[in-house]
């Protein structure tokens, strides 16, 4: 199953979204995610509209996947910007999977702005028929 993630994230956004964000912020701006289990995988999507997809960077180190991920701004230093409200500069997100979930078969894909990440649950960790051997009769039961 996947664990939990930087508590601080949701603190970080809601100042952003209150006091603005000029994109000096020493602290990469969090990337909105849906999470959810579908048959024998998770699946979490990350919203990153704009993003190019050479920018992404996806990787899993010690049970722990990170996204990072770079959208810089379409105009140049010398035109005069009339709003600039989109976020840009550096975006990041880390997931701590559990143990019970098989990092070695992750699959990405990245389309209209949102980036798909599958990642199957391991063979051990999937529920199986344990035969009982005994009083004349053989019976399964689920472990």
């Amino acid at each position: 199953m996947l664990m939990r993630t930087d508590p601080f994230r949701e603190l970080d956004r809601m100042s952003q979204q209150l006091f603005g964000q000029n994109g000096t912020s020493t602290r990469p701006a969090a990337i909105p995610m849906d999470a959810y289990r579908s048959g024998d995988e998770y699946v979490v999507e990350f919203d990153l509209p704009g993003v190019s997809a050479d920018s992404i960077d996806l990787d899993v180190e010690r049970n722990v996947l990170t996204v990072k991920a770079e959208r810089e701004a379409n105009y140049r230093d010398g035109d005069d910007v009339q709003v600039g409200e989109r976020p840009r500069g550096t975006f990041s997100r880390q997931l701590f999977l559990g143990d019970t979930l098989d990092v070695d078969r992750v699959q990405a894909s990245y389309d209209a702005g949102v980036l798909t990440v599958r990642i199957p649950v391991a063979e051990q960790a999937k529920p199986r028929k344990i035969a009982i051997t005994g009083g004349g009769e053989r019976k399964e039961i689920s472990a």
